[in-house]
């Protein structure tokens, strides 16, 4: 299946290819797809969307050769996906009576599955990212010959990369982001009592 072509008549108009259907019926296939744009577009792998969309829609475990016949993929591509998206939380795996083999459903708990994505992706990012800042202000500080306005600056990129980290730290923790903090961190104004200092 190929993405999305522009839009002429205010809808999304999906390129499908008859070959590239598998064994899903066109309506079907447009859900996935459209899953696997999403997905695509925040970073992860496109095929990872249409497999979480596929279990999702069929409300019914499905195993590893089910899922890839659906889908029309490879048994390569089916293992490695399943792996990938069942350490994020975002699928998981049960045993059906009667049947020796794996079976996979969809997380349906949105929020719960999101908050593991995030933990294991944007926040530790996010926080090698605030290390690394910590430590380079150490460096220009003791290095004796930063000029006052670089430290500055590098004070701010410094405390947005902690307020972003306590932000997602929230969001994980009540479902809730707050980035009021974020704000102003780069203009020229005092920073605001009582944020974290990170």
């Amino acid at each position: 299946m190929k993405g999305y072509t522009t839009p002429t008549h205010g809808y999304l108009d999906p390129e499908l290819d008859e070959d590239e259907l598998g064994e899903l019926e066109l309506w079907e296939a447009m859900v996935v797809n459209a899953v696997g744009t999403v997905i695509e577009f925040w970073g992860f792998k496109r095929n990872q969307g249409k497999v979480w969309a596929l279990l999702y829609l069929r409300h019914a475990p499905m195993t590893a050769a089910e899922i890839r016949n659906q889908l029309g993929l490879s048994k390569g591509a089916v293992s490695m996906i399943l792996r990938e998206v069942e350490t994020w939380g975002v699928i998981r795996r049960v045993r059906r009576p009667g049947s020796q083999a794996w079976h996979f459903v969809a997380e349906v708990e949105l929020l719960k599955m999101i908050g593991r994505v995030f933990q294991d992706r944007e926040v530790s990012l996010v926080r090698r990212v605030k290390e690394d800042l910590v430590e380079a202000e150490r460096i220009a500080k003791e290095a004796g010959n930063v000029p006052e306005m670089m430290l500055d600056r590098l004070t701010r990129m410094r405390r947005l990369a902690g307020l972003i980290e306590h932000a997602l730290d929230v969001f994980l923790k009540t479902a809730q982001l707050d980035v009021t903090d974020i704000e102003g961190i780069f203009t020229d104004e005092e920073f605001e009592e009582g944020a974290p200092e990170e």
